[in-house]
């Protein structure tokens, strides 16, 4: 008996070691797939409210709003100029005023600039916007500048450095525009991690957009085709690489296309489409642009908002962090984040 017990006991472990080697010898109980510890999130959900996604929102418009700017300058549109110069300034502003509402105490974002370091999208983020705040300012303020006051010394002064302060803002505005989705995609939220490849494109493409509708929206239709072109660009890129993500991200992608975030991001893509076609079809008919303009604007934030709350989602179920993770080390790849 203790040998035909030692044989029976070999031959269990000689078919568990032919599979863990890869065999196809048959076992009693199959591979186990995946649990979790009693269903328990394996990430905390973000602490992040609703002010993070305003604030990737009004950053991106700021950054649509100063190229925009910069390209009515040259072009002599001053009215698309003036009220793309002052929604870019606001909009900054009120991006700032999100970030440091959620970070508690505005001497953190001082503190960014005690050091400057490459590896962290945080640390250069701050310093793009502490290097696209001035000129951003600068040109704002001289559209802002009362009558009386552009005579005078100081007044000439502004009104010649707007142009060059407004040229450099829109230089780094692509930096505005797509360090935050670079942010996003650092942190360990599976629904932002794993759309590393397709979320600056997407914050890209949705702030040219929102540039466009706020200039569509208060500019003159005499001076809104810079405007117009620049909807239709940005309305593609956002819709052709969010929607490249949703095919590409196998697993994950469940967070983009079901629940709040799929209503959200929707609406956003219905109210883009719409509005970019309004921008070519609308003629010279100022209702109908600036509705246009409005939809755009309306989109943008639905995007922003409908990717918040898939990272939100994508951190409630615990497959979405293992599932992935498991997939690339059967393929031979190391997680992100374990490269050397």
């Amino acid at each position: 008996m203790k040998e035909l017990r030692s044989d029976t006991d070999a031959a269990d472990m000689h078919a568990q070691a032919r599979h863990r080697r890869g065999g196809h010898d048959d076992m009693a109980v199959p591979p186990a797939e995946f649990r979790s510890y009693y269903g328990r999130q394996i990430l905390k959900t973000p602490v992040w409210n609703w002010m993070i996604a305003a604030y990737l929102f009004s950053g991106g418009l700021s950054a649509g709003s100063a190229l925009l700017a910069a390209g009515a300058d040259l072009t002599g549109r001053p009215q698309l100029r003036r009220v793309s110069r002052i929604g870019a300034l606001a909009s900054l502003l009120a991006s700032m005023y999100f970030l440091v509402g959620d970070l508690g105490r505005p001497e953190r974002f001082h503190h960014m600039l005690r050091v400057a370091k490459p590896s962290s999208p945080m640390s250069m983020g701050t310093w793009i916007l502490s290097g696209y705040g001035p000129g951003a300012g600068a040109a704002a303020v001289a559209e802002l500048m009362p009558r009386r006051l552009r005579r005078s010394r100081i007044g000439r002064l502004l009104r010649w450095a707007a142009r060059p302060a407004g040229l450099e803002a829109a230089a780094v505005a692509p930096g505005v525009a797509s360090y935050t989705a670079v942010l996003l995609s650092q942190t360990a939220v599976p629904a932002w991690r794993e759309a590393h490849p397709y979320l600056p494109f997407i914050f890209t493409g949705s702030a040219a957009a929102s540039g466009a509708g706020l200039g569509m929206l208060l500019a003159p239709v005499s001076e809104s085709g810079p405007a117009r072109r620049m909807a239709v660009t940005g309305a593609a890129l956002e819709v052709v690489a969010s929607r490249t993500m949703e095919r590409r991200l196998g697993l994950v992608g469940e967070t983009y296309t079901t629940g709040k975030p799929h209503t959200l991001r929707k609406w956003s893509e219905i109210l883009t489409v719409g509005g970019a076609v309004g921008a070519v079809v609308s003629g010279r008919r100022r209702w109908a642009v600036a509705t246009s303009g409005a939809a755009l604007l309306a989109g943008s934030a639905l995007q922003r908002f409908g990717v918040f709350e898939a990272g939100v989602q994508s951190t409630r179920d615990p497959k979405y962090v293992v599932v992935p993770q498991r997939a690339r080390l059967d393929a031979g790849r190391p997680a992100r984040g374990d490269q050397r």
